[in-house]
């Protein structure tokens, strides 16, 4: 007895949809591309000049004269680090003075505004809104204002031609007070009050809760106090006179002479400069991304 089998037809089975995941409006779309476009260009507005420093200072001083716009050296030398490192300029003592000035100054002001900044946000006396408001008003004040009332402070004080120059008169931060206090107090103040009901005092809540908490602020405010310090120019020309205490900045600018300017060797000196910054911000880009995101302006 033969059987006969009904040959099953398979249907083809629908897509199924992915749940949470809708379709994206064209609209939508359109909207991110362009975003995408802008963010490239300013991307390449950022790096183009990064590269073109980098460029220029592997060519020779004929060859930056002759194609400063061109995409390689030709020919390609390290003339101009070799001139930088030979000694005849004190390029290596510049970006000491200016590591060690920075990263001093940067040390004091995490300290001074964080204390400044934790009183304001959190403890209670007497005047403390004439204090902050006093603070911030001097955020309006143009820095230029404050060059001969510093630099005679500086004089009578014999800090002339000395470290201490270039880093206790702008140790002060007032913004590092105004965005360290903004951002305590956009903290919790549930957290406080416990540990102080477990007894413990204001300065050990400072040390022990409140300073972990307000790391990623720490992070991008030794960032910005590090870089302002760097990158100074005019108040170093002031207060520094020997030329091995100089600082990068006004440093490389003796590189360049009275009737022509070795091109490579000061781009090559722009690189040198640029390294630490850049290597500070990629280590420190998480903790100012976190500080950005959480962070607000209240109080």
């Amino acid at each position: 007895m033969t059987t006969t089998t009904t040959p099953v037809r398979e249907e083809t089975a629908a897509p199924r949809a992915v749940p949470g995941r809708r379709r994206q409006s064209p609209q939508r779309a359109l909207r991110k591309s362009v975003l995408y476009a802008v963010l490239i260009v300013l991307a390449l507005i950022v790096i183009l000049p990064l590269v073109w420093i980098l460029l220029t200072s592997f060519k020779t001083d004929g060859d930056a004269i002759r194609n400063p716009y061109s995409a390689f050296p030709n020919p390609f030398s390290t003339d101009a680090y070799t001139t930088l490192a030979s000694g005849q300029q004190p390029v290596f003592r510049w970006f000491l003075n200016s590591l060690a000035a920075a990263a001093l100054q940067t040390v004091i002001i995490l300290v001074t505004a964080s204390m400044a900044a934790y009183a304001l946000a959190r403890l209670e006396f007497w005047g403390k809104r004439i204090v902050f408001g006093l603070i911030v008003a001097t955020l309006l004040v143009p820095p230029v204002i404050f060059l001969i009332p510093n630099y005679l402070i500086v004089q009578n004080l014999g800090w002339l031609d000395t470290i201490w120059a270039i880093t206790i008169p702008g140790a002060a931060s007032a913004f590092g007070v105004f965005f360290l206090r903004q951002f305590f107090v956009g903290l919790p103040a549930e957290i406080e009050e416990a540990a102080r009901i477990d007894g413990a005092g204001d300065f050990r809540i400072f040390l022990q809760i409140v300073l972990p908490l307000a790391r990623p602020a720490l992070a991008t405010l030794a960032v910005l106090s590090f870089l302002a310090n760097w990158n100074d120019f005019l108040w170093p020309v002031y207060v520094l006179l020997s030329p091995e205490n100089l600082t990068l900045q006004p440093g490389l600018s003796q590189l360049q002479g009275a009737y022509s300017t070795h091109y490579a060797i000061v781009m090559a000196g722009a690189v040198i400069a640029s390294v630490p910054v850049l290597i500070l911000f990629f280590f420190a880009q998480k903790q100012i991304v976190e500080s950005v995101a959480t962070s607000g302006v209240k109080g």
